[in-house]
């Protein structure tokens, strides 16, 4: 079935639609990264422990991951437009109370405020793209949702590093956490309603799969794909500085290498999806994780300078797989249930990716680095034959 040419009214809607997830996107991911930043003045502001310091961003990655499936149901209960508006400013609100605190326990109080903030992003923003796009063009959109959440890793720690040094680190946190309010308001007025939503996808002649046409297991089996592709990205990365340390590299050096992973992974965000809507999601993700397990493979007996040059290419198929999944959920979900898959979706990613560093880390002291990065590039394996599965569900 062919969609229907938007007509101007859906193409603002749309520019809305993605102006809005994008710019949501960008600030809650600067916000949980700014913890980062944030980490090495807390300690030594408050004379806090490595353990503190970790129950810090275990907080507030932790409330985020934890709440993005109540915030689905919100959602449905009281519309995209409310929920979303008021995480961004209670993200926001986290920040100007951590600027205010006084010790670890208003501390901790703050970051949660700001996790369960943030946790209304992923899901939200996703089914508010997703219902405003449609096929090929919401693999695209979505994609380039996900490229700008990178943007704001980069952009938002990036003006705390400057700010600070003009400002108290205080009044950093305050200026960046009153962002949080400014977003809101700009969600709230310039969110296209969930009707419109929902009768753009209308007009625009949406086909979904999922409602009764496509097998109760699709989008189980896609969540699978998920898990095993978002905890084989934070296995690899736990692993890298040691496999690169091994063949010589000096910190600076682990530095940059990481820097290089992670700039092909923002360009894969984005390139991947548009391969994804022209070749399909099957075709690409057996590219990404094909590419992603023979390149870990291949990074172990390269030499130091061959290995620098190959990061960004893994970088690329490590993160790119990641758009192509995303996109892949409106085929699979009815539009009424999208924000709820999108919540499960991004819990379970999100949970796998916390989660896989130890357990890959016990295999890693069972059998060394080498081995357990050869486990990891099998395990990444396994997502191929689920795909097949998945393929008459799965766009093409």
């Amino acid at each position: 079935m062919t969609a229907a040419v938007p007509t101007a009214s859906t193409k603002q809607d749309e520019r809305r639609a993605l102006g809005v997830a994008c710019g949501a996107h960008a600030l809650h991911d600067g916000y949980t990264d700014l913890v980062y930043v944030m980490l090495p003045i807390w300690q030594g502001e408050f004379g806090l422990g490595f353990a503190a310091l970790g129950l810090m961003k275990t907080v507030f990655s932790g409330t985020l991951a934890g709440f993005q499936i109540p915030a689905g149901f919100l959602a449905e209960r009281f519309g995209t437009a409310p929920v979303l508006a008021l995480g961004t400013a209670l993200a926001g609100l986290g920040y100007v109370f951590a600027g205010l605190s006084a010790g670890i326990v208003t501390l901790i109080i703050a970051l949660f405020i700001g996790g369960l903030g943030a946790s209304t992003q992923h899901p939200l923003a996703s089914s508010l793209i997703a219902h405003a796009f449609s096929g090929s063009r919401s693999l695209k959109a979505l994609g380039t949702y996900n490229f700008a959440g990178d943007i704001g890793k980069m952009t938002v720690p990036a003006a705390a590093a400057l700010l600070i040094l003009v400002l108290p680190w205080r009044d950093t946190l305050m200026l960046l956490g009153a962002l949080g309010a400014v977003g809101a308001v700009a969600i709230f007025l310039l969110i296209p309603r969930p009707g419109d939503e929902i009768a753009a996808s209308d007009k625009k002649g949406e086909s979904v799969r999922a409602a009764g046409a496509v097998r109760a297991y699709a989008f189980p089996l896609l969540l699978s794909v998920g898990v095993i592709d978002s905890a084989t990205r934070m296995a690899f990365l736990t692993f890298l500085p040691f496999v690169l340390t091994a063949k010589g590299a000096s910190l600076q050096t682990v530095g940059l290498a990481l820097t290089l992973v992670f700039a092909g992974g923002a360009v894969g965000k984005l390139v991947c999806a548009f391969i994804g809507a022209r070749i399909g999601a099957v075709a690409t993700v057996w590219l990404t994780e094909t590419v992603t397990a023979f390149g870990i493979v291949a990074l172990l007996p390269l030499p130091l300078e061959a290995a620098m040059v190959l990061l960004p290419v893994v970088g690329i198929a490590l993160n790119g797989t990641s758009s192509v999944l995303y996109g892949s959920v409106p085929a699979l979900v009815e539009p009424q249930r999208r924000r709820r898959a999108f919540s499960i979706f991004y819990t379970g990613t999100i949970g796998a990716g916390a989660i896989s560093p130890a357990i890959y880390g016990v295999l890693g002291d069972a059998v060394g680095v080498p081995a357990a990065l050869t486990a990891i590039a099998a395990i990444v394996l396994v997502t191929l034959p689920i795909t097949l599965i998945l393929r008459p569900a799965l766009p093409r």
